[in-house]
């Protein structure tokens, strides 16, 4: 139920949810079928424009429910067809949604919380401090919006948004529940019908929580690495204290090993200048995933304000890749995609409130240690 307005929200409702919603106000179950692929398939949030319900079926869901997305503040569109939103959630702050065409491709990637309590140290959502969990309806607006912006089609070919990655603000496996539960409708066919192969969650290496995943979904699994050891992943990625590189990747492994199907794990690696992209790393990275079937993703560092970290040259970038492909490993780099509209992997900041004032601090000590 949404607090705004005492209706309960209809946009987040996965098709069980939605069917025991029907049940609950003495209507049939097969009407949530029908309800979903209004709000889904054509994005439609008035109950007057679905046309296969009665009028007084009509009347009794304005009275008790609404389809309610997050509120628009802006949208850009960079030189490269990336489009960014940032749109604005119940509890006041904003977050951001990006969309990436590329090679046949149309990949958004989604936010699950306002702002990020994991303060990864080359990350720009991280320097604002957590705000907020998002709610389901949040979660999957964010994919209600970008479609409806390239107009809806119904039919499973032409589909603007052909992937979903978890990637954008935000750690998902902290937001479990609300995650999952958009998720699922993102792979529901009267959602979007997108494949489980295409629904992406990257974690930073909740561990407890990707066990616990396995248990509820079957979508791809991205890791975060960013470090080939313990020491400097301490360093890059707080979190890996708690939850350190063997015990994170037996958990990715029985994840993996649990979807069977010759599925596998997407490693991802931000690229440091002087950090982490020296040979030894490559050599430490190859010993570290002998036995994983994985996939590994470079990604050069987009630089934001006050981060103290560069981006690698070409050269380095090239030695680092041909390192890890000749050990065997499929290796792509990623290529940096609406960075005009800081909408890059790492630069999504949005207009999230700093309650924390984490990002004040940040900048002093870098401030501090420039001077030192």
């Amino acid at each position: 139920m949404t607090a705004q307005t005492g209706l309960v929200n209809l946009l987040g409702l996965t098709q069980p949810q939605l069917e025991q919603f029907f049940e609950s106000i003495g209507e049939k179950r097969f009407r949530a079928g029908q309800v979903m692929k209004w709000i889904h398939h054509f994005g439609v949030d008035d109950f007057d424009s679905m046309t296969n319900l009665g009028k007084a079926l009509r009347e009794k869901l304005r009275a008790c429910a609404e389809i309610r997305g997050p509120e628009i503040v802006s949208q850009d569109i960079s030189s490269d067809g990336t489009r960014k939103w940032v749109v604005r959630v119940a509890s006041g702050s904003c977050v951001e949604t990006v969309y990436i065409p590329a090679n046949g491709r149309g990949t958004l990637c989604v936010s699950s919380q306002a702002g990020c309590a994991l303060d990864c140290s080359f990350c720009s959502t991280g320097k604002q401090g957590f705000n907020s969990d998002l709610t389901a309806a949040e979660i999957i607006g964010q994919v209600w919006i970008a479609n409806k912006s390239f107009g809806t089609v119904p039919a499973k070919i032409d589909r603007a948004i052909t992937n979903v990655v978890m990637m954008g603000m935000g750690e998902p496996l902290l937001n479990f529940d609300n995650v999952v539960a958009a998720m699922s409708i993102m792979m529901d066919d009267l959602g979007y019908g997108i494949s489980k192969r295409k629904v992406t969650l990257s974690t930073s290496g909740v561990a407890p929580m990707i066990d616990k995943l396995g248990e509820v979904t079957d979508v791809a699994l991205a890791l975060s690495l960013h470090a080939p050891n313990d020491e400097l992943r301490n360093q890059l990625v707080p979190i890996n204290k708690k939850y350190p590189l063997d015990v994170v990747l037996a958990a990715c492994r029985r994840y993996i090993d649990k979807l069977g199907e010759k599925r596998y794990l997407t490693v991802e690696y931000t690229l440091l200048q002087g950090v982490n992209d020296q040979p030894e790393h490559a050599e430490q990275m190859i010993a570290l995933l002998a036995d994983m079937p994985c996939k590994i993703n470079l990604i050069p560092f987009n630089p934001f304000p006050h981060s103290g970290y560069e981006r690698p040259s070409n050269n380095a970038i090239r030695r680092f890749q041909d390192l890890l492909q000749q050990a065997g490993y499929n290796v792509t780099v990623r290529t940096t995609r609406g960075d005009d509209i800081d909408a890059a992997c790492g630069q999504l900041v949005g207009q999230v409130q700093d309650r924390t004032r984490r990002s004040e601090r940040y900048i002093a000590v870098r401030q501090l240690n420039a001077e030192g």
